[in-house]
């Protein structure tokens, strides 16, 4: 769903307030291309969709640098690879809710990828593949959902400080 679906039903906090999953994606570059995995047929939103790296934030891995640091173990996680030590730069943030009906907010992330990192399925049942494409062939595929290609774009036009 996008970020125009309306939220129907809230979690609430205990204190009443509105309750999010946060979510973290990073888009990992080398050499002008991005990687992009094919979400697994079997998940709850978006399967079979072309999408950065990335998961939710864990309660118990909550406490400083948590977006980075759930970046980095969901990097390590899907595709196997270890980015410990390499640098985040933030891309945006957005909510969405999911096909489930789930309130999200997403916080995306680029890096490069260390040079002789090589991805693997390391998570076959969330990432049934991964392809090295540029922007402009992302945008082309039609897998690839409206959401990743601005993300995407925004990924590859950012220049800055890391996060």
């Amino acid at each position: 769903m996008s970020a125009d679906t309306p939220v129907t039903s809230m979690c609430l906090t205990r204190g009443g307030r509105p309750a999010f999953v946060v979510n973290v994606e990073v888009f990992l570059e080398r050499d002008g291309r991005w990687l992009l995995i094919r979400r697994g047929k079997r998940e709850a939103h978006a399967p079979g969709t072309l999408a950065g790296v990335g998961g939710k934030v864990e309660v118990d891995g909550a406490g400083l640098d948590v977006l980075e640091e759930t970046a980095r173990r969901e990097v390590a996680e899907e595709i196997g690879v270890d980015i410990t030590g390499a640098r985040l730069f933030y891309v945006e943030s957005g909510f969405f809710v999911t096909d489930d009906g789930d309130p999200v907010v997403n916080v995306v992330f680029r890096a490069t990828m260390p040079p002789h990192a090589q991805p693997v399925a390391a998570s076959p049942e969330e990432v049934e593949e991964f392809l090295w494409l540029t922007a402009a062939e992302a945008e082309g595929d039609p897998d690839c959902p409206p959401w990743t290609s601005r993300s995407l774009r925004r990924a590859t036009a950012r220049t800055g400080a890391p996060a």
